[in-house]
């Protein structure tokens, strides 16, 4: 048995976001165009048979152990096994910005779910996994099944989808946002037309654009400024609820380009879209 594996977990873009309706739980229906990165968080997992239990091995600034994704995912993982297993550490290698509207912690907590079932041989399979993470967020199951994908309901509802792999300059303005303060907002747009089938994110881009932008642009002056800076460039849009933002180029010398001229004080990086995730690029190389 392999006791111990690094696997990345990859960020996400919503290359577009539109909010179609209101449910009665409070909860928005959404349709979104989810695609991966080649960047993101590593995790590591080290099976520790002598002890017992499910430790990460440094805890997150401002993030209690217990309310971490990542031990939420590994201890929801165990209780469905429901047979005695090998204890864990875990080791988060984060790059992603918490709150970036990247899918960092939803990543992770699927590159947990995912590494453990191989290493505590469990065999589920992709649909009882995701399942699983929806439990967890509603952004955990793409990362779960690993391909690009339309996204329905509250995000839940995927149909694979094949954009184009172009290059992004993701950019993380000076601010962190409360995504339920936006979702709360008596400005947002909560009735855009629905989309009847998936698009490849081909034609006319201006047709899709992100809901939260407008109500995210007036309570964030760091956001609407980079947002502005980036547009000269060609399209820029916020992902998620933010505060990350991105503007899609051709190529990777284009993208490096801007990159480099961005303004002082903003953090962010150079990525490439990719419709299969790295994480399962990884874990079918380990089988």
């Amino acid at each position: 048995m392999t006791s111990s594996i690094t696997l990345p977990a990859p960020a996400k873009l919503n290359l577009f976001l539109h909010i179609v309706g209101r449910r009665p739980d409070g909860y928005h229906e959404l349709q979104t165009l989810f695609q991966f990165l080649d960047h993101g968080d590593d995790i590591t997992l080290t099976l520790t048979p002598e002890r017992p239990g499910i430790r990460l091995t440094q805890a997150l600034d401002d993030v209690p152990d217990q309310d971490n994704l990542v031990v939420r995912a590994a201890e929801a993982l165990a209780k469905r096994a429901n047979t005695p297993l090998p204890g864990v550490d875990i080791s988060i290698t984060k790059r992603l910005p918490m709150g970036g509207g990247l899918g960092g912690g939803s990543s992770d907590a699927a590159t947990t779910l995912l590494g453990l079932n191989h290493l505590w041989q469990l065999d589920l399979d992709s649909d009882e996994l995701a399942q699983l993470g929806l439990t967890l967020g509603a952004d955990v199951p793409v990362f779960v099944r690993g391909h690009a994908a339309f996204g329905e309901g509250v995000g839940e509802k995927l149909t694979p989808a094949t954009p184009p792999e172009d290059w992004f300059v993701v950019l993380k303005p000076g601010c962190n946002i409360n995504t339920g303060k936006i979702f709360s907002d008596q400005g947002l747009t909560r009735n855009t037309p629905r989309i009847t089938i998936a698009p490849a994110f081909e034609g006319d881009a201006s047709r899709y654009r992100n809901d939260c932008e407008d109500a995210v642009r007036r309570l964030y002056p760091e956001v609407n400024q980079s947002l502005d800076w980036l547009a000269q460039f060609g399209p820029a849009r916020l992902t998620g609820t933010g505060a990350c933002i991105f503007g899609r180029f051709p190529t990777e010398s284009a993208a490096r380009i801007i990159w480099e001229s961005k303004p002082s004080g903003i953090t962010g990086f150079v990525a490439k879209g990719v419709n299969y995730s790295p994480l399962h690029k990884k874990l079918t190389e380990l089988k």
